[in-house]
């Protein structure tokens, strides 16, 4: 499973081991996370992809309001998230 942006992620390391995130950003091994929660769009956290295992799904609201350069919420990151089923 690739992970990108938009991608629907689960950590397998860490204190947020178990916990779901979206990709907000991709940087080499790096990407840059948010939950809504713990961890917010303005503070993501970042995490090596070796640490990440991917999902089938990915959030098409959130893909698509990044790739318009438009500023993505706490709000709309939780609410992804929780119509994955997350």
């Amino acid at each position: 499973m690739e992970i990108k942006v938009g991608s629907i992620v689960r950590s397998k390391a860490g204190r947020d081991k178990g916990d779901f995130f979206i990709v907000l950003s991709a940087d080499g091994d790096y990407v840059y996370l948010a939950n809504g929660e713990l961890r917010k769009v303005d503070k993501p956290k970042k995490k090596k992809l070796k640490h990440l295992q991917g999902t089938e799904q990915v959030s098409e609201f959130i893909i698509n309001k990044l790739s318009q350069g438009l500023k993505v919420t706490n709000s709309e990151v939780r609410k992804a998230l929780a119509q994955a089923g997350r």
